[in-house]
């Protein structure tokens, strides 16, 4: 694929520079787009709901930052961009409503900006349509005002094609060269290995293709990729023993990468599943999964009508791309979770939507209500399952969360208070709630020994945290025990008179 990048990229050089699409001047090339990242922020607060609580990964990432609660166990493969992010307001308030305002708002004006990374290469409405295609799918809803940093490289994965683009089309375009370090940059600092993989093909076209070689683009990419991921690998060397060892830890904490086709785990999680591990369980209903298949069918007609039009290293830059962002969680790891594709869902949108724009503007006038009402006919039905998926996504995420809750009332109620210590299956996001460190002496957070835990418990509160079908961890025998709902909490003797009889 790339080779006919490179092939498409020579013709394109050879009949002269990419002609730009004209904007209306009414709307300056902002109106449409504007007004998706309004409404995508809209959706965010209406449908996610600013009161749910943060979830496991998002309570780690917070509390590097958080004075709420120590900072929980901090693994190889996570990167300090997402907690950095929401710093401005974790670090003062422990206001997860707040928090969710603040991120749905930065991730409409990460959408807008991100599209207008694209102006002059589609039409206004093409641009509009490829943000509401990507903005209405229930994994970018959810995820848009969540402490997690999968949704902003998918933002800047969309801004940097868009930015290089620009800057091949325009060598005098600095706000392009700007926008290609920067959009880098951001996707090293959420998640560095996420970043090599789009960026890939960036640097292929930059190294590789004579007639497309640029030295100040290159520069700007690998600028950015280097500001963005220094941080983690400083922190490699300081605290895994290496950036080698930092990537072997984190292989191995998912599990193992290597080659491993997990479409059908992907495929599974569409029903909802914020985390497929294990992923097993039946394939969801067609109609529920009808629109993943759809994208690449709907991204090669995009690819088509690119090269009939003449523009075709515009439409195929973010198809090799979103593929090569898609490789390591299609082929490479052994579960699934669906924001592991949003960069891959964002660099389709633009080719998905010039396809539906030239579907309902064909030039046979006899066709186009059939095409229009078709087109219509299958965004509703498309709308209809994305927002049910997502109300089932929010219901039980909100369920589990507002569990970890009650039991970190429970924990404070029978004398576990900060400063305090929680070890066990699911200490971590119940740590966070309850105000305590978390602690696990084996599993990929483990951060203490037991004869340290113990240690710890003849001074500061501590709990372990276990079902109620199963035996106390070894340190804990012997501890007086509290049954919560299908919790038991064996506390240490230190407040061991605060548990009340069963």
């Amino acid at each position: 694929m790339v080779n006919t990048l490179n092939v498409r990229l020579v013709e394109a050089e050879r009949r002269g520079p990419m002609p730009a699409v004209r904007t209306s001047r009414r709307t300056g090339g902002r109106g449409l787009p504007a007004a998706v990242a309004v409404g995508f922020v809209l959706a965010q607060l209406a449908l996610v709901r600013p009161g749910m609580g943060l979830g496991w990964d998002e309570a780690v990432y917070v509390s590097q930052v958080s004075g709420h609660a120590p900072a929980a166990f901090f693994s190889a493969p996570r990167a300090r961009g997402i907690s950095l992010l929401v710093a401005p307001i974790a670090s003062w308030s422990s206001s997860t409503e707040l928090l969710r305002v603040y991120l749905a708002l930065l991730s409409g004006l990460g959408l807008f900006l991100a599209l207008r990374a694209w102006r002059g290469l589609f039409p206004v409405r093409v641009l509009a349509l490829a943000g509401a295609l990507f903005a209405t799918l229930w994994v970018t809803v959810f995820y848009g005002p969540e402490v997690m940093p999968n949704y902003w490289v998918a933002i800047g994965a969309l801004a940097g094609v868009g930015c290089l683009l620009r800057a091949q089309a325009d060598r005098s375009d600095r706000a392009a060269l700007w926008g290609l370090g920067a959009s880098a940059a951001l996707m090293a600092w959420m998640r560095p290995t996420d970043a090599v993989w789009v960026t890939l093909p960036l640097l292929v076209l930059l190294v590789c293709v004579r007639r497309r070689r640029r030295p100040r683009p290159l520069a700007a990419r690998v600028a950015g990729l280097a500001t963005g991921a220094v941080g983690w690998i400083v922190e490699a060397y300081v605290s895994f023993g290496g950036l080698g060892a930092r990537l072997a830890d984190a292989s191995r904490i998912q599990g193992g990468l290597g080659w491993n086709i997990a479409i059908g785990d992907q495929l599974r999680s569409l029903r909802g599943q914020t985390l497929c591990r294990p992923c097993t369980g039946s394939i969801p209903d067609p109609e529920l999964i009808a629109w993943w298949f759809a994208l690449p069918l709907l991204a090669g007609l995009g690819l088509v009508v690119a090269v009939r039009s003449g523009r075709t290293a515009r439409t195929l830059l973010p198809l090799v791309c979103a593929t090569t962002a898609s490789i390591p969680y299609l082929f490479m790891i052994g579960y699934a979770a669906p924001r592991f594709l949003l960069p891959f869902y964002a660099l389709l949108a633009i080719p998905v939507a010039d396809a539906l724009t030239h579907l309902v503007t064909t030039t046979r006038r006899e066709w186009r209500p059939v095409a229009v009402t078709l087109v219509a006919l299958a965004m509703a039905g498309h709308l209809a399952v994305q927002y049910a998926v997502l109300e089932d996504a929010v219901d039980r995420s909100t369920a589990s969360r507002r569990d970890w809750a009650g039991t970190a009332s429970e924990l404070h109620r029978i004398g576990v208070r900060p400063p305090c210590v929680l070890s066990g299956p699911e200490a971590l996001p119940i740590a966070f709630y309850a105000g305590c460190a978390s602690a696990q002496t084996h599993g990929h957070n483990a951060s203490i020994t037991q004869a340290e835990i113990l240690r710890t418990a003849r001074h500061t509160p501590t709990a372990a945290l276990a079902a109620a079908s199963d035996e106390p961890p070894e340190y804990a025998d012997g501890w007086p025990s509290h049954r919560f709902g299908d919790l038991r909490i064996h506390v240490s003797p230190a407040v061991g008179a605060h548990v009340p009889a069963d």
